[in-house]
């Protein structure tokens, strides 16, 4: 995600923000130092397709340091992920049916998976201008992609199947924004729209950053208080850092990632009030940055089904333990 450009600010710690260490105390003791075994030992799982993020997160970032592709290529045969361990699909493309039982039944939660396939095809209309309450910008972008091919809006869709499938086995009702069955978009006031018309307990944006060679990890976007135009964020500031949080320490837990190199001080969390899916929500929502798709090791990552299914398993458990508060 970019960090620079006319329409975005450079990131800023929460005042509302603990260390990383500091969340994962109460859940996850030894998660860090996990980290360190896995990144000694190696993800034998992993492929060695290069993978990465998008460098505009729901039409709104870019990587940080450097200028965001023109589009999101399909993968090429090389760059095809492992699909290996996906779930099958469901039938609807963007709501999941009512969950029948599960501990959790009542409760609402809405995915909503970085950019769209299509988005490349439709460069006129994903570049038209929306108000996020602070200034206007485009209504989405095309994302980014490996560097073998594998396109960001790929990898979000197929971790929002994963992490949906999950959820539902704890009861919760979950919706999608798009289900890759609109020919581009939503916009990104929309997709805030979304979660606010399902009165959704938690929101959750999935997207894999486009920064530059070396810079690897993950990292949480949190909200910043904003309270201009049709953008109030004032309500959801605190809950968002706790879903934020949590989300972060069980992502370190269950991956073994570490947080990101190259921002957020180590701590996996960044806030911006800069991003129109945020600005607009009146539900507690956070953005995930995965990883880097334009770094060999992080890509390597994002193209394996295997270190996809933990990756939707670290944020289940995050969202699941915010809607337990516990």
């Amino acid at each position: 995600m970019s960090y620079t450009g006319p329409e975005t600010e450079p990131p800023r710690r929460s005042p509302l923000r603990r260390p990383l260490t500091v969340a994962l105390a109460a859940l996850v003791p030894g998660a860090l130092l996990g980290w360190g075994v896995y990144a000694a030992v190696g993800d034998e799982g992993t492929r060695a397709d290069s993978a990465q993020a998008s460098p505009a997160a729901s039409g709104e970032h870019a990587p940080a340091g450097s200028a965001s592709p023109d589009a999101s290529p399909s993968p090429s045969p090389s760059g095809t992920p492992d699909a290996s361990t996906a779930p099958s699909a469901h039938a609807s493309p963007s709501a999941s049916a009512p969950a029948a039982t599960g501990p959790l039944k009542g409760k609402v939660v809405v995915i909503d998976p970085g950019h769209n396939p299509g988005n490349s095809r439709h460069t006129a209309e994903i570049n038209r201008t929306v108000d996020i309450g602070t200034h206007r910008k485009e209504c989405d972008t095309t994302g980014t992609s490996t560097n073998d091919g594998y396109a960001e809006a790929a990898f979000t869709l197929d971790v929002a199947h994963r992490l949906r499938a999950l959820l539902e086995e704890q009861g919760v009702t979950v919706r999608l924004t798009h289900d890759g069955d609109r020919p581009f978009g939503p916009c990104v006031d929309e997709r805030a729209r979304i979660g606010n018309e399902a009165h959704a307990d938690a929101a959750l944006s999935i997207h894999a950053d486009g920064s530059g060679s070396g810079n690897r990890g993950f990292h949480v976007i949190l909200p910043g208080s904003v309270r201009e135009g049709a953008a109030d964020t004032r309500a959801i500031v605190a809950p968002s850092a706790e879903l934020g949080e949590r989300i972060a320490g069980n992502f370190v837990r269950v991956t073994g990632s570490a947080p990101a190199n190259y921002l957020g001080g180590g701590t996996g969390l960044v806030t911006r009030t800069d991003l129109g899916g945020l600005n607009l929500s009146t539900v507690p929502k956070v953005f995930i940055e995965c990883g880097n798709m334009r770094d060999a090791t992080d890509a390597s990552l994002l193209t394996s089904g295997s270190w996809r299914q933990k990756a939707a398993e670290g944020m289940s458990e995050g969202i699941v333990s915010f809607l337990r508060g516990s």
